[in-house]
C-alpha cells in the first residue's frame, strides 16, 4: 500500500488518510473514506490542492477484510465476532466464563506488521456479550503475505470457558460463642461472589473448632459433601489458617484429601489454602474474604468453579500483580509495620 500526499487530480478513488474539517470547523470528510468526484470538488472548494491518501497495490487486503481473517484465527470457543468496522473486529463472550489466552502465539501475531490483537488478561471473568479481545488492523490495508504469516502461526489465540452452575457449601468455623458474628462476616460476601459466577450456595454449616473434636467434625463434613458430589467447599472462620498442620489442613487429610497449597503471594490474601477431597476442591478463604473489595478469593474462586485443578505452581504465579488495594477490614494494615 502506498501512503502519502497526492494532488487532487489523482485523488479520486483513493482512501482519505486524515479527517478533514470544513470551514465551520466540523468534520467534512472522515479518514478511511474512498474519495469520490464530489469529495474532490469539495476539497478543491476548501482551497486544498493536495491530500494525504492511501492507494492499495496488488496483493493488498483492505483493513476490514484483513481484520476478519485475523479474527477468525484468533477466535476460539465461547466467542463470536462483531464488526468489522474501520479495520476492527471485537470478539464477544457468548456466556459467563473465564478468558484463556495463548500468550506465546498472541505475541507472535502482534509482531506481524500492521496487525494487533488485544485481549483481557487470562483467567479474567467475562459476562455475556463482553469484549474479550479486539483485532485492529493499523493501516488501511496490509499485504496478503502478512496475513499468511499470521495464519501460519496458528490459533486460536483466545477462548472463553463457560462457568457452568455448581453447588457450593460454606463451612464456617470458630469459637462456639462467635457463631453469629462469623456467619454475619462471611456469609453475604462469599455468597455474593459465588452467585455472581453462576453457582449456588446450597448449604451453610458452622463447625466449632476448639479441640480435636472440631477437627474430626470438619473432616466428617468434608467427606460427606465430597461423597454427595458437591462442586466446591469454601472454608472460612474466626481465625485464618495459620500453619500447614493447622486444623483445616489436617481435616482435609483426615477426610482422605490433599492440601495443594497453603499461602499465596497475594495481599490481601496471603493465608489462602487450596486442597482437594477426591475431585472436590476446598478453598480455605483468608480473613480478607469478609471484604467485597477484590482480593485473592476473586482470583482463585472462578478457576475452581470452572474446573481447574490448581497446583502450587498456579498459586505461586499470582505474585506478579499480587499486591492489591488495602481493605479496611484488616486488623493490621500492611502500612503499619514494626519500623514505622
Amino acid at each position: 500500500m502506498k501512503f502519502g500526499p497526492l494532488p487532487l487530480e489523482r485523488a479520486q478513488g483513493k482512501i482519505l488518510g486524515h479527517n478533514i474539517a470544513g470551514p465551520d470547523g466540523k468534520r467534512a470528510l472522515r479518514k478511511g473514506k474512498p474519495l469520490t468526484a464530489e469529495d474532490v470538488s469539495a476539497l478543491r472548494a476548501m482551497g486544498r490542492a493536495a491530500v494525504y491518501a492511501a492507494e492499495l497495490e496488488p496483493g493488498d487486503v483492505a483493513e476490514d477484510a484483513a481484520a476478519r481473517r485475523v479474527a477468525q484465527l484468533a477466535m476460539g470457543r465461547g466467542l463470536r465476532p462483531s464488526g468489522p468496522a474501520s479495520g476492527r473486529v471485537n470478539l464477544l463472550a457468548e456466556s459467563l466464563g473465564i478468558v484463556r489466552v495463548d500468550a506465546e502465539r498472541l505475541a507472535r501475531v502482534n509482531d506481524c506488521d500492521g496487525v494487533t490483537v488485544a485481549t483481557l488478561a487470562t483467567y479474567t471473568v467475562v459476562r455475556h456479550r463482553q469484549i474479550a479481545a479486539t483485532v485492529k488492523i493499523i493501516p488501511f490495508a496490509i499485504p496478503d503475505s502478512i496475513l499468511q504469516l499470521v495464519e501460519s502461526i496458528g490459533g486460536p489465540l483466545v477462548r472463553v470457558d463457560a462457568l457452568t452452575p455448581k453447588t457450593v457449601t460454606l463451612i464456617l468455623s470458630g469459637s462456639p460463642s462467635a457463631r453469629e458474628r462469623v456467619m454475619a462476616d462471611f456469609d453475604a460476601p462469599l455468597r455474593g461472589r459465588i452467585e455472581s459466577l453462576g453457582s449456588t450456595v446450597t448449604a451453610v454449616e458452622y463447625v466449632p473448632l476448639e479441640d480435636e473434636r472440631g477437627e474430626a467434625a470438619l473432616a466428617e463434613s468434608l467427606a460427606r459433601h465430597s461423597a454427595a458430589g458437591m462442586g466446591l467447599i469454601v472454608l472460612a472462620g474466626e481465625t485464618a489458617i495459620m500453619d500447614r498442620h493447622d486444623i483445616a489442613p489436617r481435616a482435609i487429610e483426615r477426610a482422605g484429601g490433599e492440601v495443594t497449597c497453603l499461602g499465596a503471594p497475594v495481599d490481601p490474601g496471603n493465608l489462602l489454602m487450596v486442597g482437594y477431597v477426591q475431585a472436590m476442591p476446598v478453598l480455605g478463604a483468608p480473613g480478607c474474604a469478609r471484604s467485597r473489595k477484590v482480593n485473592v478469593v476473586d482470583w482463585v474462586l472462578p478457576r475452581l468453579l470452572v474446573g481447574d485443578r490448581l497446583t502450587r505452581k498456579d498459586v505461586m504465579a499470582l505474585g506478579h500483580g499480587g499486591l492489591l488495594d488495602e481493605i479496611p477490614e484488616r486488623p493490621m494494615p500492611r502500612g503499619r509495620t514494626a519500623d514505622e
